[in-house]
């Protein structure tokens, strides 16, 4: 197993215990994006990252976070598959949990660009690689 590959895995096995709290593995200008079928938002540096995932959980209670599958793409980038869930705080709504996918570029031992995908098949689709079951369109 690669070091890249073991720092991922230390991440998340803080954030399946529900500590989001440690930003020991994130560059201090780490690139956050979380890519949405609606838009894009973006991150610079760590208060901003910060920042995004206040927003989130100011909406979203008792958040749960499980990786299911880590596959390396090549030397610097890691791919996991996940399942979340949570609760709107407003609503009180609580959708099934979804599968979904982080994709971890790592630089010298911390992650320089975290991409996060709330659609695994898209994050699949966007790294050129078919969704189990599904053809990748190969026409430009």
């Amino acid at each position: 197993m690669s070091s890249n590959l073991d720092l991922v895995r230390s991440i998340y096995a803080d954030w399946e215990r529900g500590n989001f709290r440690s930003t020991e593995w994130a560059d201090p200008e780490i690139e956050f994006v979380s890519v949405s079928p609606l838009e894009t938002p973006r991150a610079k540096g760590l208060s901003e990252m910060a920042s995004f995932v206040r927003d989130v959980f100011s909406q979203i209670a008792d958040w749960s976070e499980v990786a299911e599958e880590y596959t390396e793409l090549d030397a610097n980038r890691v791919l996991v598959l996940n399942r979340f869930s949570g609760r709107g705080r407003a609503s009180g709504v609580t959708p099934p949990p979804a599968r979904a996918a982080r994709v971890f570029e790592i630089h010298n031992a911390t992650d320089t660009r975290l991409t996060l995908y709330p659609d695994g098949d898209r994050a699949l689709t966007d790294l050129g690689r078919a969704p189990e079951g599904k053809a990748t369109d190969q026409s430009d």
